[in-house]
Formats: structure tokens, C-alpha cells, sequence
């Protein structure tokens, strides 16, 4: 899931380096430009995996992408929902990309509606009934998660569904579970020196604590569907699941 390498077109050394000294949102609206060239851009194959598990659970209406960034997973919605889709994130220059990768006036497909805010004050009520994220949850702390599902769930309407991926973790001794290990302790320690805080880590978004943390929102569980497409590890797991989450039909608030 990490590398160091992009495009050669991609960002420089130099560029990360700033980025990573900056503010989530202000090392986004550094990194815009050529975020599409580098690993951290939500692959093809995710994106592709995640429409062919969600088609079968619509129709759908209205879908939203939480912390859209440059419009990968806005994209995906096109494809899936009939009438309305919407990005949300909270970086200006993301959203500029956004609206150039993903143009109005294509078609059948709904034109899409860019809205900078935070995800954790998502401003909807009850106006989608999908919501999706793509590689979005390492920028938010494990205590960040109830408020930020709880947003979300205040956006979909009653029996709207919220679905992400998420990756199966690297086997234990492993060179990806060190260099997982080794990113989150260095970005721990950037930010006990360095301020503003760059809040990003890969090993805090554990499933059995997200699907708790859903629990806590007011989810109901609808379902965690293995993505075939992209392979099981040696074990015979899945490297990636869908996680599907549920408000329920009788909820009020």
C-alpha cells in the first residue's frame, strides 16, 4: 500500500517533504496537482472491485463521496447513482482537481457537486442513500471515528448504506507490516516536533474497531463483502473487503 515511488512526473522529494510539514488540508492543496500521479491516488482496481460489489445493492439515487479528494470514488457514483452525486473535502485544491478530472455535462451521468467542508461536520441531513470513502480514514483519530460515522449517518437518509474498503493487515514480521509500522512511528514522532500536525496512520484503522465504532454511530451491519478481484492472500483471506454499514430504516434522528 506504500510506496515511495511516483510517476516521474509525480511530486518530488522535495514536494512531499513540504507537504508532510504542512497541515492536512493546506499539504493537500500543495500536493493537487500531482496527486493523481503518485500511490496514494485510490487504484483503478479498488475503485472497479467496490462498483461491482455496490451495483447489486441499488438502485441508487443520490450517493455521496466523504473526503473526495481529486474525485476518484466521485466517479464510481456517477456510474451507480441515478440522480444526484456530491464530493465533500475539506482541501480546496483537491476540489479544483476534482472538477477538472470529473467534468459536468457528460451524458446520462449526473453532473457533480463539489462542497469544501470537514468531514466531520458534514453540512447534509438525509439527503443520500449511499455514501462512499476511499482511503480517507488514517487522516482522522481512532476517538475522531464515532462523530465522524455519526456525520455521515446524519447524511444518508433512513436504510441509506456507507461503504469502504478496507485492506486486509500485512502478516506480522512482514516487510509491508514494518514499513507500516515504521510510517506511523515517524509521522508520530514529526508530530510531537512539528506544528501544525500531520495526522495520517495506517495501522489505527483496525476492522473489528470500525465496525464498533459504526455500532457506536448508529449503524447496523449490512454486510462485509470480499473483493475477489483483488486476490487473497496465502492464508486463503481476502486482501480486501467491503465494509457495509446500514441506517436504519426506523431512525428518527
Amino acid at each position: 500500500m506504500i510506496t515511495p515511488m511516483s510517476a516521474p512526473e509525480g511530486p518530488t522529494l522535495r514536494e512531499l517533504a513540504v507537504q508532510a510539514l504542512s497541515s492536512v488540508e493546506r499539504g493537500y492543496d500543495l500536493l493537487a496537482p500531482k496527486f493523481d500521479l503518485t500511490p496514494f491516488r485510490t487504484p483503478d482496481a479498488v475503485l472497479a472491485a467496490t462498483a461491482d460489489a455496490l451495483r447489486p445493492l441499488g438502485p441508487f439515487g443520490a450517493g455521496l463521496d466523504v473526503c473526495c479528494g481529486t474525485g476518484a470514488g466521485t466517479g464510481l457514483l456517477r456510474g451507480l447513482c441515478r440522480e444526484r452525486v456530491a464530493g465533500v473535502d475539506v482541501s480546496a485544491g483537491m476540489l479544483a482537481r476534482a472538477r477538472e478530472a470529473c467534468p459536468a455535462g457528460e451524458g446520462r451521468h449526473p453532473d457533480p457537486e463539489w462542497v469544501r467542508a470537514d468531514a466531520r461536520a458534514l453540512p447534509f441531513r438525509e439527503e443520500f442513500d449511499l455514501a462512499v470513502s476511499f482511503g480517507a480514514f488514517g487522516h482522522f483519530l481512532p476517538r475522531e471515528r464515532p462523530g465522524l460515522f455519526a456525520r455521515v449517518r446524519a447524511a444518508l437518509q433512513p436504510g441509506g448504506r456507507f461503504a469502504f474498503p478496507v485492506m486486509a493487515p500485512p502478516r506480522v514480521g512482514s516487510l509491508p507490516y514494518w514499513t507500516l509500522w515504521g510510517f506511523d512511528a515517524a509521522m508520530r514522532v514529526r508530530n510531537a516536533l512539528w506544528w501544525p500536525p500531520f495526522v495520517m496512520y495506517y495501522r489505527t484503522f483496525r476492522l473489528p474497531d470500525v465496525l464498533a465504532d459504526l455500532e457506536r454511530a448508529g449503524f447496523e451491519p449490512a454486510g462485509l463483502y470480499p473483493l475477489a478481484a483483488l486476490g487473497r492472500r496465502p492464508d486463503g483471506a481476502p486482501r480486501c473487503r467491503l465494509v457495509v454499514a446500514r441506517r436504519p430504516a426506523e431512525d428518527p434522528a
